[in-house]
């Protein structure tokens, strides 16, 4: 049996994969109204099976009234207990068996501790912050979503705070919710999102001077060789032009 892979001594020398684009730059995904593929990808490279896939990204709209189960309690509680309720709520969403409210992000902090205190309410542990990027389908693209618990009534709430990528500011809001301290971090750090007021917010996860953020969508995939026995694969963005 014969091997026909390249060798130098009797050592397998790494060779180009089958199909690869040797040096293909990552490329910005476009911004449009609809996600093609798994990976957003245009062209032969998307190997995943989803190639076909459409995305269509739905207009997020006031839930109307009533919204069933605690949320109606929830909501009537917040808005006696908060007077700029009017000015801080953007929308509230019911949707897959969860309440979102959507928050002016100069607001969030206010929200929170009116969330954590009032005896309505009591929701005492906010247990994520997480970050997502709606890039082509939302002006302000980076949303920031808050997972609240209030243990006293066993009840669950989501909020939400859009900001731009121009103006990524938010304050923080580890002064009501210890416990967003290092979330807030690596929000900061996967997606840019600069919490006003935090007592330390630095990078968490990539090193002090790494540039940008890589959770973005329009961040280039990028990536390091992986060496195995005989072989080795090269970066993702040198397989094949991943957007």
């Amino acid at each position: 049996m014969t091997d026909d892979k390249p060798t130098t001594g009797g050592v397998p020398v790494p060779v180009t994969p089958a199909g690869a684009t040797s040096g293909a730059p990552a490329e910005f995904p476009p911004a449009a109204p609809a996600g093609r593929g798994m990976f957003g990808n245009q062209g032969t490279g998307d190997v995943s099976g989803f190639g076909g896939l459409v995305r269509q990204h739905r207009a997020i709209e006031d839930s109307p009234r009533p919204y069933g189960g605690y949320f109606d309690e929830v909501r009537d509680a917040l808005e006696e207990a908060y007077p700029a309720f009017g000015e801080a709520i953007e929308k509230v969403v019911v949707d897959r068996g969860e309440l979102t409210l959507h928050i002016r992000p100069e607001r969030i902090a206010e929200v929170c501790q009116v969330m954590r205190d009032d005896p309505a309410l009591r929701f005492e542990l906010c247990s994520s912050v997480s970050g997502v990027d709606y890039l082509g389908a939302d002006a302000r693209r980076l949303h920031v979503v808050y997972q609240l618990t209030s243990m006293t009534y066993r009840r669950q709430v989501r909020l939400e705070a859009a900001v731009s990528v121009e103006e990524p500011h938010l304050p923080s809001v580890t002064a009501v919710y210890p416990t967003a301290d290092w979330q807030e971090r690596e929000t900061y750090d996967m997606f840019g999102v600069v919490f006003d007021g935090h007592p330390a917010l630095t990078r968490i996860l990539m090193p002090d001077d790494w540039e940008g953020h890589p959770q973005r969508k329009d961040y280039p995939l990028g990536g390091v060789p992986v060496e195995y026995k005989g072989a080795e694969i090269p970066p993702p963005d040198k397989r094949r032009s991943y957007q």
